[in-house]
């Protein structure tokens, strides 16, 4: 199941297969349901047309763009797998064998594996392929904590600094969040979440800033083996977070801007 087809010099693959978050666990392997979308070029527009996009005045957020290479949209779909809590904490899965199923060879798999790895989302099994890493509930604490170290700070001070009406300009991302819960969508939650998040540290002006939080940010994503499976009542509250601590910031409450914030790393 390939399609070879690929782009003229200056245009991204349009009839490229790739692969949708439908996975399952079957004694230890994954099947893939497969389905041709639409257009990449298509489907971009209509993503970027969905999107909330930065006002006047505020910074565009750093994203981690959809790639349009083979790698680039194996990466995208094995991350979606791994939020989705489709690949098994604790289970091993192969190069050759996901690539199989993605029907690429094994290289672009491997290389996206890899990324991963240096991630913390998956672990390096010699001979055997990559193990998705186990994050325990004291892993997920201690980056709480950390990020709550180099965020509540930021957002103290962006409280005090930022002209109050420029909050409501970040309504939209917002607002984002809200939509991708109301669906029920835990990848597409995640991704609006980090967008979030990013728009809002992006005022600080710190890009170094907003990198090293957005690394925190991914890794505090991955499920937790054993956790309960996250329910749509649970990214409707965490969205709800997110308007909260735009009216907290607007009003220069710096102690319901603090305790928003700790409060949702701790629920993140």
């Amino acid at each position: 199941m390939r399609d070879h087809r690929f782009a003229k010099p200056g245009e991204v693959s349009l009839t490229l297969l790739d692969v949708t978050r439908g996975l399952t666990s079957r004694g230890g392997r994954i099947s893939f349901r497969w389905h041709v979308r639409r257009s990449r070029v298509e489907q971009a527009k209509a993503e970027a047309a969905m999107e909330p996009q930065p006002p006047s005045g505020v910074p565009a957020a750093r994203r981690s763009p959809r790639r349009h290479s083979v790698r680039g949209q194996i990466l995208d779909a094995l991350r979606d797998a791994l939020v989705g809590g489709e690949l098994t904490p604790g289970e091993v899965y192969s190069a050759p064998a996901l690539a199989e199923r993605f029907g690429v060879s094994p290289t672009p798999v491997r290389e996206a594996m890899q990324q991963l790895a240096g991630e913390g989302a998956v672990e390096v099994v010699p001979n055997r392929g990559f193990r998705v890493a186990r994050r325990s509930a004291r892993e997920l604490a201690e980056l709480a904590e950390v990020r709550a170290l180099l965020e509540v700070p930021v957002m103290l001070g962006l409280a005090q600094a930022i002209a109050p009406e420029r909050w409501a300009l970040l309504r939209p991302f917002a607002q984002a969040t809200a939509a991708a819960a109301a669906k029920g969508d835990r990848a597409a939650y995640l991704e609006a979440d980090r967008t979030f998040h990013q728009s809002v540290l992006s005022l600080s002006g710190n890009q170094q800033l907003v990198i090293v939080a957005d690394e925190l940010h991914r890794r505090a994503q991955w499920p937790r083996a054993g956790g309960r499976p996250v329910r749509t009542a649970d990214l409707l509250a965490d969205a709800a977070e997110h308007t909260a601590l735009l009216d907290a910031l607007a009003a220069r409450d710096l102690g319901t801007v603090e305790s928003l914030v700790r409060a949702h790393f701790g629920g993140a």
